[in-house]
């Protein structure tokens, strides 16, 4: 015979303060693993949502950033003649010679941090449609002129349209401001190219960006620049290239959050056990009847084993809705590729959902094994004079 479901849901509500505190712990350790896998996932959504498919990045050889990266005039012009870029209106070819600095702002609240200057060319905002201007307008080509991501003006001080900001030996005025559509430009200044390398006193660009008339020739173009021996030059996709930006800091986050994930739970489990072990405590002359009546070992087990997964799966539950409230937040750090902030949301997927389910649940199970196993060995006469 089996025993039924209903029979360990009156059981778990007949020790409601218990079942409250066990549940409540485990809740607290799943909502911290949820949280660490929605922080990880942000971030990387945040710099992949920057890049685009049918867009490649050059840069130099080897290097693992723009800001390390060096592509002079006469390698960038061989590689934007290449057949496979695309051509826009008028003949231009797509492609946007870049150079990127990097300079501290003082936060609002206190404290600075270091934050991307893109100098673009024209068809810098043609490359990535994502980029609107939400406030005053675009700057002029050959000018001082500056637009802020929206993040810059979120967290930064003096970056509001119409503020100037001083950096390269002169006064940038600043005219607009955009959305990225919560992408890494969100977190960047960005200004003509041309002007920017005269004030940094810069002699080759940082990168190469361009679109390409078809993304399936990607091979044979990146196969002919890496070979041509005038070149020194890596060639990625834009998306490929952002996610990359991403592995240091991601990992990091991971290793970190699951390392106090596990300690976390270990008390977790613990306290499942405790209070599994002391329902089996208090449940003796309940189990003996049970046993006397016909049931077998195997239902006393499962009928423990089942309580105890429900203290796992409604502690997982309630984390978990803790955790999707971390959506309505940002948060910004310094991505240790680039060595500039960058902000980002939290980001829950229904990866992240099985995920900290399976967590909980498996919590569960650990705690309440061992308490199930004792439940089930006892013996009908000892289970009975307990009484």
């Amino acid at each position: 015979m089996k025993i039924p479901f209903s029979y360990c849901l009156r059981n778990l509500w007949a020790r409601r303060l218990t079942t409250a505190l066990t549940t409540g712990g485990m809740a607290l350790v799943v909502f911290v693993f949820a949280t660490v896998l929605m922080l990880e996932q942000g971030l990387r959504s945040t710099l992949v949502s920057t890049g685009s498919d049918d867009a490649v990045v050059v840069i130099r050889r080897s290097a693992g950033t723009e800001v390390q990266s060096g592509v002079d005039r006469v390698q960038a012009a061989v590689a934007e003649s290449q057949p496979e870029v695309a051509v826009g209106g008028g003949g231009a070819r797509l492609a946007s010679k870049e150079t990127v600095v990097l300079i501290s702002l003082q936060k609002r609240g206190g404290g600075a941090s270091n934050v991307v200057i893109r100098g673009v060319g024209e068809a810098g905002f043609l490359l990535r449609p994502q980029v609107r201007l939400i406030e005053g307008r675009a700057f002029r080509p050959g000018s001082a002129e500056i637009v802020v991501g929206r993040s810059i003006a979120e967290r930064f001080e003096g970056v509001g349209v119409g503020d100037s900001l001083r950096f390269g030996m002169r006064e940038w005025r600043i005219v607009g401001r955009v959305d990225a559509g919560g992408s890494g430009f969100d977190s960047e200044i960005w200004g003509d190219a041309e002007t920017l390398m005269q004030s940094f006193r810069r002699t080759m660009f940082s990168s190469l960006v361009m679109r390409l008339r078809d993304p399936a020739a990607f091979d044979t173009l990146k196969a002919r620049l890496e070979e041509d021996p005038r070149l020194t030059v890596e060639v990625k996709r834009e998306r490929v290239f952002y996610a990359e930006q991403s592995e240091t800091l991601a990992r990091f986050i991971r290793i970190l959050g699951l390392t106090l994930s596990i300690i976390f739970s270990v008390g977790a489990i613990i306290g499942a056990m405790i209070t599994m072990y002391a329902s089996v405590a208090n449940r003796t002359a309940e189990i003996g009847t049970l046993r006397a009546l016909g049931f077998q070992r195997q239902s006393i087990l499962a009928a423990f084993l089942v309580e105890a997964l429900l203290l796992g799966a409604v502690g997982g539950a309630i984390g978990l809705a803790g955790a999707s409230l971390m959506q309505f937040f940002s948060i910004s750090t310094m991505n240790w590729q680039s060595f500039a902030e960058i902000a980002f949301r939290f980001e829950l997927t229904p990866g992240i959902i099985v995920a900290s389910l399976s967590f909980a649940i498996g919590m569960g199970l650990l705690g309440g094994l061992l308490p199930a196993s004792q439940a089930a060995r006892m013996k009908i006469v000892d289970a009975l004079r307990a009484a």
